[in-house]
């Protein structure tokens, strides 16, 4: 009982610690958006996202190196659900706008072929060789595009700088905001390490399977970076942020992680593996809640609520199955 304290205490500690970094973060990255003259699609979809997506990362390549594949898969693809079907949904729900196509375009279908390139992988059994080359190359153009644009941006702001705020930009300034980049990243990676270890040790002491854990508690944790940089967002109406953050995190999430991991498993003597229910149902759900966040608004050039609500609840339904096969494991526990 004592060791349930104890973990229970550092996941609050960890929880304060990834909301601050989230608050901190997005400001310095508004910020340098601001006064580079990078849109801030780029800058969420880029730098942002990299940062989020660290505990995603830590979290996949420890599991996998330790042995644990359904951890790996489990949290990479349960956090891009959870990062649409939760965070995404809430951001849709609040913040409804009307969008240009061009600039979530490239990024929406290679957030989609990621997902379908996975599910295809799924029904082979096991992420390979032929995957991981897939994976990465949507990863390279993907980073590709973003390069590009934001070379262009900063071409476009050095153009005119008669109302250009680099002139108006203190290397003191820089410095701070520079600091306070690093420091929020820090804040939240950290966090949500020591958060996710302290749910995983919890989950487990109730007896709820380890797949059930990776897509529920640890996706949803490693997650809550996305969630915190959305939520101030949202207070700071910062449509394009949030949103190209979700998406760039979940193309890094799909053909970052994943080939990370199957490299881990093949070194250590094995292949990245996915068991039945992975492949029947975490994978498509990944697919389908993509869908229902980008296929809309591709076709309408605007995110509605609508999108929202259908997303969390299809996230719900998504849990419950998931979480389904545990209520028995539980009972012991709870009795």
């Amino acid at each position: 009982m004592d060791n349930i304290v104890v973990q229970i205490l550092i996941m609050i500690v960890a929880i304060v610690a990834v909301v601050k970094g989230g608050d901190v973060f997005v400001d310095a990255a508004s910020w340098m958006a601001e006064a580079t003259g990078i849109p801030k699609l780029i800058v969420g979809a880029t730098v942002v996202s990299i940062a989020t997506t660290l505990p995603e990362m830590l979290v996949s390549a420890i599991a996998a190196f330790q042995g644990s594949g359904d951890m790996a898969i489990g949290n990479a693809v349960g956090s891009v659900t959870a990062n649409i079907g939760l965070i995404m949904a809430i951001a849709l729900i609040c913040m409804p706008a009307v969008v240009e196509r061009k600039d979530y375009m490239l990024k929406s279908l290679l957030m989609i072929g990621a997902a379908v390139a996975i599910v295809i992988c799924g029904l082979f059994g096991e992420l390979n060789v032929l995957g991981c080359v897939v994976l990465l190359l949507i990863c390279a153009v993907a980073w590709t595009e973003n390069i590009r644009n934001a070379k262009h941006a900063v071409a476009l702001a050095n153009i005119d700088k008669s109302e250009g705020t680099k002139e108006k930009v203190e290397g003191k300034l820089i410095a701070k905001n520079v600091v306070l980049f690093i420091v929020g990243a820090a804040a939240i990676a950290v966090g949500a390490k020591f958060m996710v270890s302290s749910g995983q040790f919890i989950a487990e002491y109730i007896g709820i399977p380890e797949r059930v854990i990776a897509v529920t508690v640890i996706a949803i944790g490693t997650s809550l970076p996305e969630l915190v940089t959305t939520l101030t967002a949202i207070v700071k109406k910062e449509m394009s942020l949030s949103v190209g953050n979700i998406i760039g995190a979940n193309i890094l999430d799909l053909t970052l992680i994943l080939p990370v991991c199957a490299l881990i498993s093949n070194v250590k003597g094995g292949a990245l593996s996915f068991q039945p229910t992975v492949a029947g149902l975490d994978l498509p759900a990944s697919l389908i809640v993509g869908c229902i966040a980008v296929v809309p608004m591709l076709i309408t050039k605007k995110f509605s609520r609508w999108q929202g609500v259908l997303l969390l609840v299809v996230y719900v339904a998504y849990v419950v199955i998931s979480s389904s096969t545990s209520i028995q494991a539980m009972l012991p526990w709870l009795a």
